[in-house]
């Protein structure tokens, strides 16, 4: 059985990461792979019904931290591990990237803290490694120009409303945490058309040593 590959695409809302998710699910898909394609918060049930809550209610930055890794959790648990043990792909559009990007960054929350929420949750079981991601597609936008693409798209959820300073201090986060992890996370520039956005990504695939498309 191969070994499975876990996946996430990060970014601001705005940066086209949800374009290319389905794209590089057949990529994978056409090798021969089952896929499964996710995202966060969500993912299950109960997730999705936590994620409701988390875009539309204004709280205390740590219930905000503490329900984004309790959603996380029940993916983890439920979707993701059994997923790779398996020997799949998955595809999580989010992860705990984005808790240091929104919480850490956007909120400025303790990051330490979410350190240690990161331990905890991210622990599978005594006979499993914690569930870290292979690959992070980190899609670097400014926050200018993701306001405006995302201005006649839909009507934003909580996030979405924040201010272009809220967005600068999320993009410094996600900076801050390739710097921190550059053999996981590759920074693609999403400021290009869509097709070079996706040869970047292919690219990055491909360097990985997960095939040709």
């Amino acid at each position: 059985m191969q070994p499975g590959i876990f996946i996430t695409m990060e970014g601001i809302d705005g940066a086209g990461k949800s374009t290319h998710i389905e794209r590089l699910a057949t990529l994978f898909r056409t090798q021969g792979r089952t896929v499964v394609v996710s995202r966060e918060p969500g993912g299950t049930p109960l997730a999705e019904k936590i994620r409701s809550v988390l875009l539309a209610e204004r709280m205390d930055s740590l219930s905000e931290a503490l329900l984004m890794f309790a959603s996380r959790r029940e993916h983890i648990v439920d979707v993701i591990a059994p997923a790779l043990r398996r020997g799949e792909v998955v595809i999580s559009d989010r992860y705990t990237d984005s808790s240091f990007a929104y919480q850490g960054g956007g909120r400025q929350f303790d990051t330490s803290k979410l350190d240690t929420l990161e331990a905890w949750v991210q622990d599978a079981g005594a006979d499993v490694q914690a569930v870290v991601p292979d690959l992070t597609l980190w899609f670097d936008l400014p926050a200018e120009v993701a306001a405006a693409r995302l201005s006649t798209a839909r009507a934003p959820d909580k996030f979405e409303s924040e201010s272009v300073a809220f967005f600068g201090r999320v993009i410094a986060a996600y900076a801050r945490r390739q710097q921190q992890n550059p053999s996981r996370i590759a920074r693609i520039d999403a400021h290009q058309s869509v097709e070079d956005v996706w040869q970047q990504v292919l690219r990055t695939i491909q360097q990985r040593g997960w095939g040709a498309p």
